[in-house]
């Protein structure tokens, strides 16, 4: 059942491809899988399509950590603290409308194009490293905080008070009561939060490596691309790039369920 719809819509796309007959416009399905089927080639001189994407996936899990690493502990006092959430409401509402990619701009102007060996020129001898620049990490970080911030603080505050008052009397203090009532309490929508911060940070990407200074992943891939007409290696890249969302998307439900299940068996 999972299959139907993705078949019927490779079907149709090769319907109008054969009837359009115009490859600039939309590939074949056979030109498109020959780029796929050969991931360690290079494409358009750029070098190949698994190095981009393995530049990519670096790019997103760095912007990625460092969004929870501070939005998981802020959301946890914002939720808990009253004192907090007052303070930083206002400032967070503001920011949050914004797009992440209207901060582009600004970002440019305070970090350049200056990447990881800037800081420590011994990685410039990894191809993975030495390709991460500051901006194109900063968006990504962007678009991951906010989601993970405003679940994780959801979901201390919907913590029955309870649990709390029932753990302060059996004489929990800070840290007991941050790592066995706050957090695991609230690790469903902790991991929710997760789970939309990847993957609007995923979507920033494209858009992060557009940037000047920017010479691989997926995004600076499929502009390049575009430069050359080459539709199939654009589509080729829009499908890798879904298909390792919805790997990560499904990842974060697993884990979710589990966490579910076991809170339920407790």
């Amino acid at each position: 059942m999972r299959l139907i719809l993705p078949l019927l819509l490779a079907c149709a796309w090769e319907i109008v491809a054969l009837y359009l007959n115009k490859p600039m416009i939309l590939p074949r399905l056979e030109s498109v899988v020959k780029v796929l089927l050969h991931p360690t080639q290079k494409v358009l001189i750029t070098g190949s399509l698994a190095m981009h994407m393995c530049i990519s996936v670096v790019r997103v899990l760095l912007g990625f950590f460092l969004a929870a690493s501070v939005a998981i502990p802020l959301g946890i006092w914002m939720g808990h603290c009253r004192l907090a959430d007052k303070l930083f409401d206002s400032l967070i509402e503001l920011l949050r409308p914004i797009p992440p990619l209207a901060w582009i701009p600004l970002i440019l102007a305070w970090f350049g194009i200056k990447g990881i060996v800037d800081w420590a020129p011994q990685l410039s001898e990894s191809i993975l490293l030495s390709n991460i620049q500051y901006g194109t990490v900063v968006i990504i970080m962007i678009g991951a905080f906010f989601p993970v911030l405003l679940n994780t603080a959801q979901g201390v505050r919907s913590i029955p008070d309870e649990y709390i008052e029932s753990a302060r009397t059996l004489g929990a203090r800070r840290f007991s009561l941050l790592f066995k009532v706050l957090i695991p309490a609230s690790a469903p929508a902790i991991l929710t939060g997760l789970r939309i911060g990847m993957g609007i940070g995923w979507m920033c990407l494209v858009a992060a490596e557009m940037m000047p200074g920017s010479s691989s992943g997926l995004g600076y891939l499929i502009w390049y691309a575009y430069e050359f007409l080459r539709t199939d290696v654009i589509v080729a890249g829009m499908i890798i790039i879904g298909f390792i969302g919805f790997l990560v998307d499904r990842g974060f439900r697993w884990l979710e369920n589990r966490i579910i299940w076991r809170g339920r068996m407790s």
